[in-house]
């Protein structure tokens, strides 16, 4: 049991970033979706997240073939080769990519909620992964490698398009079985405001803080690859924003 507990205060010293997200997310989830839909979105995005790990681990499938190295084994918790935090890390961006969309989208029909969130989740590994691969520059360290390298920053492209249906595995899932679950949000969330907005800044939170360790790493060619990438969605987005904000009217006369 000791052993336990040194592993799961490891898992939170060595990535304490990984945990604010994570506690980020419930604390939304919680809110607008209810306990038992957060718990269940929660479940799907981890459980899908880390068969796609151990499968591409593997397999090479969906991900392309990468490998941990196992560096902080007996620091930290491990589900067999794939560190906890990484697959649980899937869950907040899996979420803020689903409320980014419903922010993108007039429409909030499933078929292009999924098609989108997985876009954007996709989006965001174009940033987040070539830096994770750089860790050895940064206090994430060198946790995991490709032996074959890859084209865009040392990723494979076939990160990507893994990334890509996983997204929309993870939305499409829940969003089949979220009216299945029944439950509603406690009363407690009632009160507070902008709630459809706290995924959304959830994911530029972590869109923001990863190019700010681009910027500090100075790694220019993949900072201004990512910003120029996520322009496009970003002014899309203030302006969905300016749309539904309520606007203030003068009075006549």
């Amino acid at each position: 049991m000791a052993g336990f507990i040194e592993l799961a205060v490891g898992t939170v010293t060595l990535r304490p970033y990984v945990l604010g997200f994570f506690l980020l997310y419930l604390f939304a989830a919680v809110a607008e979706l209810g306990w038992r839909r957060a718990a269940a979105f929660t479940g799907l995005a981890f459980g899908l997240a880390f068969a796609a790990e151990l499968s591409s681990t593997r397999t090479g499938i969906p991900f392309g073939l990468y490998h941990y190295t196992e560096a902080t084994r007996g620091q930290e918790l491990f589900l067999a080769n794939v560190p906890l935090m990484d697959s649980l890390s899937f869950t907040f961006l899996a979420y803020g990519s689903l409320g980014l969309a419903r922010l993108l989208l007039a429409s909030a029909r499933p078929g292009p909620l999924v098609a989108v969130s997985g876009l954007l989740f996709m989006l965001l590994d174009v940033v987040i992964d070539p830096l994770a691969v750089r860790g050895d520059r940064w206090f994430l360290g060198r946790i995991f490698y490709y032996p074959e390298g890859g084209a865009y920053f040392g990723v494979p492209l076939s990160n990507f398009a893994g990334w890509l249906l996983l997204g929309w595995a993870i939305v499409g899932a829940y969003l089949a079985l979220a009216p299945r679950l029944g439950g509603a949000p406690p009363a407690w969330a009632q009160r507070l405001p902008g709630l459809a907005l706290y995924a959304p800044a959830l994911y530029y939170l972590v869109l923001v803080f990863n190019l700010a360790v681009t910027w500090a790493i100075e790694e220019w060619a993949l900072l201004w690859a990512g910003l120029l990438i996520h322009l496009p969605v970003g002014l899309l987005a203030l302006t969905r924003l300016g749309a539904t904000l309520p606007h203030r009217t003068e009075p006549a006369g």
